[in-house]
């Protein structure tokens, strides 16, 4: 079989995408420039000899034949290590898709289509009888392309990559004006030093000099042509061995802003089909540059304009570590209202061990004006901090300034331009790890515990800023233990790629738990990193363009014992507290999902439930029985295998429980029988005001649950 093919010139070939590896025989080697000899061939090395746009065309026609399940034909430029290209081949094969591996199998033959020399007379009645849908379907794919290029960089690269219908180029050179200078800005098929061609003055006798001056093509069929036309440049492009070169104009409202070069190895008449295409393909390219010089003006514009205005943060402060991330949205003046910033407060400084104040928030928009009030609203908010103002009353101060700011303001349309902003301000006390947290409409902070549990730890909270001149804002106090994380964030990154806000904080939550290692400049890059790639602490470009809105991330820190040591060394207490007011019913629901965060690696699932059904009961007592408020704290201690739950709900109230027992359509009376038949160990304790009811439940295989 293999001979017999040999005999007809047709090469066999296997491709398995599980592997990354291409199986060919002796005549497919040969086809595709290699010796002539059975080998096993990369992925990465077969496709190095394919023209890159019909590696492309593979791809789509092996995923329609398997849909269709239909033969994959197509024809493919085989080019040496030169990138010229030496033979084309026309491949067919029968692919199948393996739906467990997720990967195609292909097995195919290759054979050599024998085509006439390009630019020849039978060359030219070679490809006359498709010409026009060739070049209709070369127009619509080199169009697409260059719309969807997004950098100058980009555009350069798909420019480089065009193959025109029956004569392509194998030299490409962009030229843009600086000035009353000529230089070149992209090219291919050339050595990399650009020479003397870079920097060339406007009037120098050089066909793209003059397509500048003139806004009109040349076109040079002939070396004569060219030497006799532009004897003094000649001798700097003979020296390339090219045999025809059209240099086009790329005009921009009516400007001319840089000219396109293609040069060719062998001879092309410029006949009008070809004027028309070289012309359209020029058109194209000069509205793509133009596009992406505007987009990359902007970005700049718009990072260097965020970068004014987010804050450099200080030296570390002793007893803790910040680290902060802001993203910028992509999509040209798209600036954002996203900040962050850390504040000394009265009394101290970062560096001398005082009370700082960090604060994070979001103004309504992505426009020039968001970035205005943003700006505005920061200078406000540091300057009601370095007052000495509680938390509570930052928030208030700043809200009815953002009120004031707003209230009025006409759009470009002459309507009311009302914005508001989310903002979370947290001041915190490095000695003791106690942290005071006002809320406005802003996303929960997180906590990631030593250990790597995480946390959402709910806030009480106001309106967001703006709205009501007004609105109270409550103060949270929680305490950062040492090994513990602070992480706050915009909703940009919650919910960036589609998400909402479950899903997205589920996304961040894993991301904090997977990371290893204590380092907070590491794990900032992981957060960002882990919603949309790689960046640096400011990013533009294309990746900040696939985004909806700004990011902008703040953690704080406090090293735990043996910090610099050892990483990860497990506390001896994992704890969390919250604060349940009689007003406040609906945070019973929000202590039992703090419970079962707190106890995600408990083993048995009796147990855990036992635990958020015997914290319901006790808060839901304190609310129908006192008047009073009750404070929920739980805490796991121990190695694992061994740990104990301990949990305990204070009120301050004298009132103490009894037993009781209740009939069987009772709605109340079961707490504490519950709690005896449920809990290893229970009891009740004054105190001088108050009294605090507490169990445990010690950890098995869970296999059982824990009972009294």
């Amino acid at each position: 079989m293999g001979e017999v093919l040999a005999a007809l010139a047709t090469g066999l070939w296997h491709w398995d995408t599980a592997t990354e590896l291409v199986t060919v025989d002796a005549e497919a080697a040969r086809l595709l420039g290699l010796p002539a000899e059975q080998t096993t061939l990369t992925e990465a090395k077969a496709r190095a000899r394919l023209h890159p746009v019909d590696w492309n065309e593979i791809i789509a026609v092996v995923g329609l034949a398997v849909a269709e399940g239909t033969l994959a034909e197509v024809r493919i430029r085989i080019m040496d290590e030169h990138g010229r290209i030496i033979r084309v081949v026309r491949s067919r094969s029968k692919p199948s898709f393996d739906p467990e591996k997720k990967s195609f199998q292909l097995i195919g033959t290759l054979q050599e289509v024998t085509e006439p020399t390009p630019g020849t007379p039978a060359g030219r009645s070679a490809v006359t009888g498709d010409w026009r849908r060739s070049r209709e379907a070369f127009l619509l794919d080199a169009g697409r392309a260059l719309a969807e290029a997004r950098s100058t960089e980009e555009v350069l690269r798909v420019a480089a990559g065009l193959s025109m219908p029956g004569f392509s180029p194998d030299g490409l050179a962009v030229f843009s004006v600086q000035g009353d200078r000529l230089t070149i800005i992209g090219h291919h098929g050339h050595q990399p030093s650009d020479g003397p061609f870079s920097h060339m003055s406007l009037e120098t006798d050089y066909p793209a000099a003059e397509v500048v001056r003139t806004g009109r093509a040349v076109y040079l069929s002939t070396p004569q042509q060219y030497k006799s036309r532009y004897p003094v440049t000649w001798p700097l492009a003979s020296s390339f061995g090219r045999s025809s070169w059209a240099f086009l104009p790329l005009t921009v409202a009516g400007r001319t802003m840089g000219a396109w070069m293609a040069a060719f190895a062998y001879p092309v008449t410029f006949n009008p089909d070809e004027r028309s295409v070289l012309t359209t393909v020029a058109r194209m390219l000069a509205q793509a540059l133009s596009r992406a010089g505007t987009a990359e003006t902007e970005r700049a514009l718009t990072d260097g304009l965020q970068r004014s205005m987010l804050p450099t943060l200080g030296p570390q402060i002793p007893g803790m570590s910040v680290a902060a991330r802001y993203v910028p949205t992509g999509g040209g003046l798209q600036v954002g209202g996203d900040w962050y910033d850390m504040i000394p407060l009265p009394g101290g400084t970062p560096s001398g061990g005082g009370r700082i104040a960090l604060v994070i928030g979001d103004v309504q928009g992505h426009d020039v004006r968001a970035a205005g009030l943003m700006g505005q609203l920061r200078i406000a908010l540091r300057a009601y901090a370095s007052e000495g103002h509680r938390p509570d009353a930052v928030l208030s101060r700043a809200s009815r300034f953002l009120h004031g700011m707003s209230d009025g303001a006409p759009d470009e349309d002459g309507a009311l331009d009302l914005r508001f902003a989310t903002c979370l301000y947290v001041e915190a006390d490095p000695a003791t790890g106690t942290l005071d947290i006002a809320r406005a409409g802003h996303p929960d902070p997180a906590i990631r515990m030593a250990d790597g549990t995480v946390l959402a730890r709910p806030t009480a909270g106001g309106l967001p800023l703006g709205i009501d001149p007004d609105a109270d804002y409550p103060t949270t106090r929680i305490t950062l233990e040492p090994g513990e994380t602070m992480l706050i964030c915009t909703d940009g990154l919650i919910e960036t790629g589609g998400h909402d806000l479950e899903s997205g904080w589920q996304r961040i939550r894993t991301i904090l738990e997977d990371h290893k290692g204590d380092d907070l400049e590491e794990l900032a890059d992981a957060l960002v990193q882990g919603v949309h790639g790689p960046s640096s602490h400011h990013t533009t470009g294309p990746l900040a363009d696939r985004r909806e809105d700004d990011i902008a991330v703040l953690l704080l820190s406090r090293p735990g014992e043996g910090h610099g040591e050892a990483l990860f060394v497990p506390p001896p207490v994992r704890r969390t507290m919250l604060s349940v007011a009689q007003a406040e019913p609906e945070r019973v629901a929000v202590a039992r999902q703090q419970l079962r965060e707190l106890l995600h690696d408990w083993p048995s699932t009796d147990q855990v439930d036992s635990a958020v059904l015997l914290v319901s009961e006790m808060l839901t007592n304190v609310l129908v029985h006192t008047d009073a408020d009750a404070l929920l704290l739980a805490e796991v201690q121990g190695e694992l295998g061994g740990r104990r739950m301990r949990i305990g709900v204070t009120d301050n109230s004298d009132a103490l429980p009894h037993k009781r027992r209740p009939g069987e359509l009772a709605s109340s009376g079961r707490g504490l029988m519950l709690i005896e038949l449920l809990a290893d160990a229970w009891g009740v304790d004054p105190q001088g005001e108050g009294k605090s009811i507490w169990f445990e439940l010690y950890e098995s295989d869970g296999s059982a649950s824990g009972s009294g």
